[in-house]
């Protein structure tokens, strides 16, 4: 059992090209943490960094309280499954996942009992003798996850393994992987750009942007209660509303409508309202939070519409409300009343982008 800890990691190519500042990220046995962000955020730099494969300009990797910062790759006890699948094609599937373990000359016996172990966990027993090329896209990813699987490492590290597959294929994948590593008791590190992977596969998510951690949390926090304007925007499909107004006292202006701020000390001049489209809702009433508006595009996405709304009043600055509408509700016309409810309705500061309070005002609109 080991558990990976990195300390103020930094990597500095130039001093304007710094992909990874100052990260402080612990994963223990068990856990599985996956690094989310757009490309060219750092994610990679950071699982190459705790592989080895490049040195850090400063900070140091832990791995079972052991600093291996120094250490070569080879020596570290960690397992990579890379985005290209990286086996060889003049190999069967067998001496791929056997490869490894040759190379640190285990016994044969016991290099058949491990590949056996892991072709069994992974459905692979009827292709032992196949090479790369023979397989599907699928099959040879999970070969890759096998000669993982058989190192029996302190450590797994995955560098979006599933973005070569297309969706069915992915979603197949992605509940294999799911259940293989919460058998393994071992820090992983997953990289990936999709929010479904992150989402439904980890116990912890750190979303990154330029090289910072945004925040690091529990999967159902980082939906539900986004650090700040960029993990709002980044975390959710559709994304969320993220709509800059103008303040007038205790009310932020939407339009011709107004919608009770959070109390502060000093109202601000403006400020950011979030507010995800399914939590935008057919108004049934008008008496809480509810705005009017113009529907210009309707997408049907299968179970729900995405219908957006140019807001009544924002004409000089026009101001566009997506709803996520199920499929069995109706409207007629193109006028269309929308209700915003405070509980989901997300606040954040213009000039930091910082969350500053997940509203629960319950008044009435003045």
């Amino acid at each position: 059992m080991a558990k990976l800890e990195i300390k103020n990691l930094n990597k500095t190519y130039t001093p304007k090209v710094i992909p990874v500042k100052n990260v402080n990220l612990t994963v223990e046995d068990g856990e599985f943490l996956t690094l989310l962000g757009p490309s060219g955020c750092g994610k990679s730099t950071i699982l190459r960094l705790i592989a080895g494969l490049e040195e850090p300009t400063r900070g140091q990797v832990l791995i079972g309280e052991k600093d291996v910062t120094g250490v070569r790759p080879g020596d570290r006890n960690i397992a990579m499954v890379f985005q290209s699948y990286a086996l060889y094609p003049h190999l069967t599937v067998y001496d791929n996942i056997a490869s490894g373990l040759k190379l640190k000359k285990t016994p044969s016996q016991e290099i058949k009992q491990r590949v056996a172990e892991a072709a069994s966990v992974l459905g692979l027993e009827d292709l032992m003798n196949r090479k790369p090329g023979q397989m599907s896209g699928g099959q040879r990813q999970r070969v890759a996850l096998a000669r993982a699987l058989v190192r029996r490492p302190d450590v797994f590290l995955l560098d979006e393994p599933l973005s070569n597959l297309d969706a069915l294929l992915r979603e197949k994948v992605r509940a294999e992987i799911k259940q293989l590593f919460a058998e393994q008791k071992v820090p992983v590190v997953y990289v990936t750009h999709d929010q479904t992977e992150a989402m439904t596969l980890s116990s912890k998510v750190a979303v990154l942007n330029k090289g910072d951690v945004q925040q690091l949390d529990a999967p159902e926090r980082i939906y539900n209660n986004p650090a700040n304007v960029f993990v709002a925007g980044f975390v959710g499909s559709p994304q969320m509303n993220l709509l800059t107004l103008l303040c007038q006292g205790r009310y932020a202006m939407l339009g011709d409508f107004r919608i009770p701020i959070p109390d502060m000390q000093t109202p601000p001049n403006s400020i950011v309202l979030g507010i995800r489209p399914e939590n935008v809702t057919l108004a049934e009433s008008e008496d809480r939070n509810t705005i009017k508006g113009r529907i210009f595009l309707v997408e049907n996405l299968g179970m729900h519409y995405l219908i957006s709304v140019r807001v009544a009043g924002s004409e000089k600055e026009e101001i566009i409300v997506r709803a996520l509408v199920p499929i069995h509700q109706k409207w007629s016309g193109e006028e269309i009343t929308l209700a915003l409810p405070n509980e989901s309705i997300h606040w954040f500061d213009v000039q930091t982008g910082d969350a500053i309070v997940k509203s629960s005002i319950a008044s009435q609109l003045v």
